[in-house]
C-alpha cells in the first residue's frame, strides 16, 4: 500500500474519475440505504420504548434484547441486566427453545464489555457444555483472555482458532485490535493491511487504519484510506471531512485546493450544519491566498464561497454562542475574511 499512498497529480486525476464513476453506479444503492436508515431509526426508538418500559418493570425484555441483537447496538449494561433476569429463571429460560443459547452468548459478551468477567465465564461454561467443540464458543474464551490482557494466550487462542478457519474476519480484526490496545500500532497497521488485501470492502477497517495513520502522522496514507471511504460511501460527509483535514495537514497548494473541494462538500451533505467544515473552508481560502498571493483568479473563485462560509458561522453563533461570537469575528478578521 505505501506506494499507492505517495500521491501525484496523475493519481489523483485517475481517483477522480473513479469516484465518478462510482456514484453512478450507486445512486440506487444510495436510494435502498436512505430507506434502510429510515427503518433503523423507526427501530431505534423502538429499542428505546421497550428500554424504559423494560426498566420500569412492564415486560418485553426478550423483544428488548433481540432488537439490540438485530441493530448491533452497544447496551451492554442493560443487555446484562435483562439477559441475567431471563437467564436466572428457569421458567423463561426454557420458554426460549434453541435462542437459549443466543442468549447465553449475547449475555457473555455484554459481560466482558462491562468487565463482569466471573459471569462471562460461567456463560461460557454452559456453552462449552452444550457445544463442547464449537469455534464460535473458542472465540468467546479467547475474548475472555483479550479482556483479562492475557495478550499472550489470546493471540495463541486466535492462532488456533485461524488454522481452522484462515478467512475468520472477526478474528483477523480482533487481533489487529489486541496490538492496538497493546500500544503496537505498527503492529495493527500490519495486520489490518493484510486483512484489507482479502476484504477491500470492510469499510470499519479502512476508517481504523485511516485513524492509526493519523495518530503516527502518516497523512498520505491516511489520506489514501479516506479515499477507499469515499469511494465506498461518497454520501457520508464524515469521510469528506476526514479526508479534508488530512489534506489540510498535509499542505501544498494542490492539496489545500482539493481539501477546500471537500470541505465544500461536506457542507454540501449536511445542509450547511457542519462548523467545522465552514471553518475548514475559510482556513484553506486563506492559506491558499498566502501560497498564491493574492491572484485573481483564485480571488474570484474563492471569493463567493468564503463570504459564504463566514456568513453562515457568525449566523451559527449568533444562535448557538452568542457569547463566543466576538472571537470569532476576531478571527475571520486575523484570515481576513470578515
Amino acid at each position: 500500500m505505501g506506494d499507492y499512498c505517495n500521491s501525484n497529480v496523475a493519481r489523483r486525476k485517475s481517483w477522480t474519475a473513479r469516484h465518478r464513476e462510482r456514484e453512478r453506479e450507486n445512486e440506487e444503492e444510495e436510494e435502498e440505504r436512505r430507506t434502510t436508515k429510515m427503518v433503523s431509526k423507526t427501530e431505534e426508538a423502538r429499542v428505546t420504548m421497550l428500554e424504559n418500559q423494560v426498566d420500569n418493570g412492564g415486560g418485553g425484555a426478550w423483544e428488548y434484547l433481540c432488537l439490540v441483537r438485530k441493530l448491533k447496538l452497544r447496551r451492554s449494561d442493560k443487555v446484562l441486566k435483562h439477559g441475567l433476569s431471563i437467564l436466572n429463571d428457569p421458567s423463561k429460560r426454557s420458554s426460549l427453545g434453541p435462542e437459549e443459547w443466543t442468549l447465553y452468548e449475547q449475555v457473555a459478551i455484554a459481560a466482558i464489555d462491562c468487565q463482569c468477567i466471573d459471569v462471562a465465564k460461567d456463560c461460557i461454561k454452559v456453552l462449552q457444555k452444550r457445544f463442547p467443540d464449537s469455534k464460535r464458543v473458542g472465540k468467546l474464551e479467547a475474548i475472555i483472555l483479550e479482556a483479562k490482557g492475557s495478550w499472550a494466550e489470546a493471540e495463541k487462542a486466535y492462532s488456533s482458532l485461524l488454522e481452522d478457519n484462515p478467512l475468520d474476519q472477526v478474528i483477523h480484526k480482533r487481533r489487529a485490535t489486541m496490538e492496538k490496545a497493546q500500544g503496537n500500532l505498527s503492529g495493527a497497521v500490519e495486520l489490518l493491511n493484510k486483512y484489507l488485501e482479502i476484504y477491500m470492502a470492510d469499510q470499519d477497517a479502512w476508517r481504523e487504519l485511516a485513524e492509526i495513520y493519523v495518530s503516527l502522522q502518516m497523512y498520505k496514507q491516511a489520506a489514501f484510506c479516506y479515499e477507499e471511504l469515499i469511494l465506498s460511501q461518497p454520501r457520508n460527509p464524515l469521510y469528506h471531512l476526514a479526508y479534508a483535514d488530512v489534506l489540510y495537514t498535509l499542505g501544498g497548494l494542490e492539496n489545500l485546493q482539493a481539501a477546500k473541494k471537500y470541505y465544500a462538500s461536506a457542507t454540501d451533505l449536511t445542509g450547511g450544519k457542519n462548523t467545522r467544515a465552514l471553518f475548514g473552508i475559510c482556513l484553506c481560502t486563506h492559506a491558499i491566498g498566502q501560497l498564491v498571493k493574492g491572484r485573481n483568479k483564485e480571488d474570484k473563485d474563492s471569493s463567493e464561497l468564503q463570504s459564504l462560509a463566514a456568513t453562515a458561522l457568525e449566523k451559527d453563533y449568533k444562535l448557538i454562542a452568542p457569547t463566543k461570537l466576538s472571537s470569532l469575528t476576531k478571527t475571520l478578521r486575523s484570515l481576513n475574511l470578515s
